[in-house]
């Protein structure tokens, strides 16, 4: 026993911590790289032999963990309990981590046929179906969206079955169940299927067993707004709200704004107030700001419409400002950096949020202006200066330029003049706005020198704005200058490939150039940007037929027409090109519907009377050149025609009569007396020397004043073509009006002499112009201001931009 005691040596009394440091270099662990027994050990099966026999005793006499012992391993402490053994290990070498075990017996195959299995393969494909239905519904597809909803509901409805004869009722999946009622009922509200999306969310709601799904009722109100069912909604709308608990502050405000709305649709202003009020005290936002501007405007309390413009205005925006993406050194890593973040998703929301914020602030200013002071100028001159004291700076000079507007509205030009005048020693983008509006107006004013110098300060001012480019292009265009008028347009085009004035105006130029298919190239390019505008359809119709197409120029002209079925100077246009055709049929239904809806078109007038006479429906074309004599009392051809479709129908009393009326208004008309002179001869009535007499001195005092005329002419040497236009007719009417006066005579000169009877002559085919529908502005360039004035008369409609800056 005292062998393996050891006493401390006296000279270590001193020093207490002596020996502590000294340790077995065997258990060094950081020389086992340089010791080159255990590096040979470890690269070959050195160090893998069995342990020796030979029994290890540790220093206390009992045997070491893991010695072989009288040919029994002792078990290690950390693996088995010691001095547990068994007779299999007798003998077994030692290996604590079962190497000798050989490879892991293969894993078994799952069952796929097990209940287990089917029920997890079901729920996934149900969740597979509900995240493909809202997948197809954020692409627009919203029948294969409510397929795919039906589908899971169908297949979720057999899981649930198949659990609970497998499992407890417990263990369904509510959370699946809710998901897919929940998908279904939305998917029917996207679809209108309203009666189906009510049941669906009620299915939902009635169910205890889902947490939270009171806040549903916000959707059900929804869809009865949708239904214009306004007690109905606010009753969901405040169910929900009771059901949602205080802490929720977002959730609710949306919803007390919901009902605010719709007792805005219900009329009910002083609740509405109330709700609004209630939301700007509390967390105010821009859309119940407005909302509460128009519910006081509404009841037209003037003083609370000011208060709210003011709490309007104040709501913040929470963005950042522009100079968070000005780089404030030349340091490349940071310009980087902000080079990335200038146009980023959240730039654009910041961006998105601000053009919204100017948008409900400038259309409340607008609406209030006119009536919270006693004249609409100084309400905007109010609005200006709350503007200008808040953080909307910019959008001060927005209103005036507004104000002036609101004179052009009012055909107060001179006031719109002088208002825009203001801007021209503002900053170059307000100046450019004004100047472009104010070109425009001196433009429409036919005033193209004022409209040239301000376009040329527009320009000026802001080289890229397109608007004052298309607006120097028409000044130049007014002046015959279309090659330089092109390229004005040509470069509003390169500054903005969206001006669709530009484009509109330089196919107009390439018109006026006998450029056709560049004109038509442009007209095509624009109706695929606006695929319903009538005055692009008539310019790719109006090119076809200038390029002696008109089959193409009927097509385009019937896509006109179902844009604006009721334009009558498209109808006629249309039959014109049929009756150049041939087809007379085809053509009289156009001229037809043309009459019906504008029954004061000379030209289709004369052409429905031609067509009935030409069929040998006299008594149908005596109402037509009836109209047309109350249309041009003073043309005496129209009825002369009446007289003459009587006395074709056999009627001569009425024919006559006729005639001794028309002889009364124009008593020196040659052609009236021939016919009365042939009616009374035929009839045997005594007057017919009276009239003969008045024919003869007619027809003598008609021979002398040509006699006159021509020896005038000869003596002073006129030449020929005034010769033609200058001499009268029998009818009266002077024919000196030029070609379109002829085309509108060329029935009456058909009229039958005295000894004929009036025949409608086959091979005349009846004459019916065409003028451009859209009034004079289809061959005029189109003014560049950006917000259009709208006029109720699509035939003096203009395509140009209004008169707001860009």
């Amino acid at each position: 026993m005292m062998q393996n005691v050891h006493l401390a040596p006296e000279t270590d009394e001193d020093d207490l911590y002596s020996g502590y440091n000294d340790y077995n270099p065997t258990y060094d662990t950081e020389e086992l790289e340089n010791d080159t027994a255990f590096q040979q050990a470890v690269r070959t099966s050195h160090g893998r032999r069995p342990p020796s026999k030979t029994s290890l005793v540790s220093s206390m006499g009992r045997p070491m963990t893991g010695a072989i012992q009288d040919g029994v391993t002792r078990p290690m402490t950390a693996v088995r309990a010691a001095g547990f053994t068994k007779g299999a290990l007798r003998g077994s070498a030692f290996d604590p981590l079962g190497q000798s075990w050989g490879p892991a017996p293969p894993l078994e195959a799952r069952s796929e046929d097990s209940p287990e299995e089917k029920i997890r393969q079901l729920e996934k494909k149900v969740n597979e179906l509900v995240e493909e239905s809202c997948i197809a519904n954020s692409c627009g597809d919203l029948k294969l969206a409510l397929e795919k909803a039906k589908d899971a509901g169908r297949k979720e409805r057999v899981l649930v079955r198949q659990r609970e004869q497998v499992t407890r009722p417990e263990n369904i999946n509510l959370d699946l169940t809710y998901s897919v009622l929940f998908n279904l009922a939305s998917q029917y509200s996207a679809n209108e299927m309203y009666a189906e999306a009510l049941n669906t969310y009620q299915v939902i709601v009635k169910n205890k067993m889902f947490s939270n799904a009171g806040r549903l009722k916000v959707n059900m109100g929804n869809i009865y707004l949708k239904q214009r069912n306004y007690s109905k909604a606010i009753k969901f709308y405040r169910m929900a709200l009771d059901q949602i608990p205080s802490v929720h502050k977002e959730m609710r405000i949306k919803i007390m704004q919901n009902i605010g709305v719709t007792f805005i649709k219900t009329g009910q202003y002083s609740d509405a107030i109330s709700s609004f009020e209630h939301i700007m005290s509390m967390a105010p936002n821009l859309k119940a700001g407005f909302n509460l501007i128009l519910s006081y405007f509404a009841i037209g309390d003037r003083e609370k419409m000011k208060k709210s413009f003011q709490k309007l205005i104040a709501v913040p925006l929470e963005i950042d400002e522009d100079d968070k993406y000005i780089s404030p050194s030349d340091d490349p890593h940071t310009n980087l950096v902000i080079e990335a973040i200038k146009n980023d998703h959240l730039r654009q929301m910041e961006r998105e949020r601000k053009a919204m914020a100017e948008k409900y602030i400038m259309t409340a200013a607008k609406l209030i202006a006119p009536v919270i002071e006693t004249s609409f100028a100084v309400g905007y001159d109010w609005c200006v200066e709350v503007v200008k004291a808040s953080q909307y700076v910019e959008l001060a000079n927005d209103l005036e330029i507004n104000k002036a507007i609101t004179y052009l509205r009012q055909k107060d030009f001179n006031q719109a003049v002088e208002t825009l005048k203001m801007f021209e020693k503002k900053d170059s983008r307000v100046k450019s706005a004004a100047a472009t509006n104010l070109s425009f107006l001196y433009y429409l004013e036919n005033e193209f020198a004022q409209a040239s110098s301000y376009a040329d300060l527009a320009v000026n001012s802001d080289r890229y704005n397109p608007s004052a480019l298309t607006n120097k292009g028409n000044t130049v265009f007014a002046n015959g200058d279309y090659e330089k008028a092109a390229e004005f347009y040509k470069e509003a085009l390169r500054n903005d490939c969206s001006c669709t004035e530009a484009l509109y105006n330089i196919g107009l130029t390439y018109k006026k150039l006998n450029r056709l298919d560049e004109a038509l190239d442009c007209f095509l390019k624009l109706h695929a940007i606006l695929r319903n505008s009538a005055q692009v359809l008539y310019q790719i119709a109006n090119v076809y037929e200038l390029m002696e197409d008109p089959s193409q120029a009927m097509e385009w002209l019937m896509q006109l027409i179902s844009v604006v079925p009721t334009d009558s100077r498209a109808l006629s246009k249309l039959g014109g090109l049929y009756d150049s055709e041939g087809d007379k049929s085809q053509a009289f239904q156009y001229y037809y519907e043309s009459y019906r809806y504008f029954p004061s078109n000379i030209e289709v007038i004369e052409w429905l009377g031609a067509y009935y006479i030409d069929t040998q429906f006299c008594e149908k074309a005596i109402q037509y050149f009836e109209r047309a004599s109350l249309i041009q009392p003073t043309q005496v051809k129209w009825q002369l025609m009446v007289a003459s479709c009587f006395r074709r129908s056999g009627n001569y009393q009425k024919a006559l009569d006729t005639y001794k009326d028309i002889h009364r208004k124009f008593p020196e008309n040659v052609e009236c007396l021939r016919f009365l002179v042939r009616l009374c001869t035929d009839i045997g009535l005594k007057e017919v020397q009276e009239y003969a007499t008045k024919l003869k001195r007619l027809e003598k005092m008609k021979e002398i004043r040509e006699q006159r005329i021509k020896s005038g002419r000869d003596s002073s040497g006129c030449p020929r073509g005034r010769r033609d236009g200058s001499a009268g007719s029998d009818s009266g009417q002077n024919c000196s009006a030029g070609s379109k006066g002829e085309r509108l005579s060329a029935q009456l000169r058909a009229l039958p002499g005295t000894d004929e009877p009036y025949e409608s002559s086959s091979n005349k085919e009846p004459d019916a112009s065409y003028v451009d529908p859209l009034g004079p502005q289809i061959e005029r360039p189109k003014t560049a201001a950006k917000k259009r004035m709208e006029e109720d008369d699509f035939a003096d409609e203009e395509l140009g931009d209004d008169l707001l800056p860009e």
